[in-house]
């Protein structure tokens, strides 16, 4: 999992959204709080909860969806902001599990008594259950790549907003009728795309460094150079 970095100038812009939004969008009954999230292009989204006896929506959750409803894929860091001066709140416990299993690598802004401070989601719910972890994760090629996998010269992926653990992994090579291949994970490296050398990006089959932005493109056109990427080294079951 990748943690974006996050800079004091984003948890400000945040924290002044979503404090503008329920200061002018809030009527201290149904709309008590409202949420931000910074997405991976730095655009904020905002929401407001929804209060019902029978259980609405939480205003973190409102803006995730609203995130995503403007195109948002990979939102980074968020926060809560109560209405009447109650300022940061810490996401509830509904909320950290949805985050732990649907946003793994976002971060959060909460409240300290030293000022807001922004955590992890296993800051936020520590050594929680997570369903994914149960499934056995499905590694996707495109249908060229399963040559070179078979013979073993294919033994690294970079892959963007696409969470890879290291453990056992189902390889899928898309062709009509997909074909699979039983392996495992078994390390995985993170860095931007700027910190990629001649040597590294040609594990993966580039000729240089300069050749991964655009060759990554075609995979993931909205791909900067500013991305974190991940080096996804695995091996393949003989049986």
């Amino acid at each position: 999992m990748i943690n974006k970095p996050v800079d004091d100038a984003a948890v400000t812009t945040l924290i002044a959204a979503a404090r503008a939004a329920i200061r002018e969008h809030g009527d201290g009954d149904v709309h008590t709080v409202a949420a931000a999230v910074l997405d991976e292009h730095n655009h904020v989204h905002v929401g407001l909860n929804l209060y019902h006896f029978t259980g609405g929506p939480c205003a973190e959750l409102v803006a995730l969806a609203n995130a995503r409803a403007a195109g948002a894929r990979a939102p980074h860091l968020i926060v809560a902001v109560g209405d009447d001066n109650r300022g940061v709140l810490a996401p509830c416990g509904r909320d950290r599990q949805v985050l732990a299993d649907y946003y793994p690598t976002i971060s959060a802004v909460i409240a300290t008594p030293d000022g807001p401070r922004v955590v992890t989601g296993d800051d936020l719910l520590p050594h929680t259950y997570r369903w994914q972890a149960q499934q056995l994760q499905r590694l996707r090629f495109r249908a060229s790549h399963l040559p070179a996998v078979r013979d073993g010269s294919k033994r690294v992926t970079l892959r963007f907003n696409d969470p890879v653990q290291v453990g056992p992994a189902l390889l899928v090579f898309e062709f009509d009728d997909e074909i699979t291949l039983r392996g495992r994970v078994t390390s995985t490296i993170a860095k931007t795309v700027n910190d990629i050398g001649d040597a590294e990006a040609q594990e993966d089959g580039f000729a240089d460094a300069a050749s991964v932005l655009p060759g990554l493109r075609d995979y993931y056109p909205d791909l900067s150079s500013d991305d974190y990427v991940v080096f996804v080294h695995f091996e393949v079951d003989e049986s």
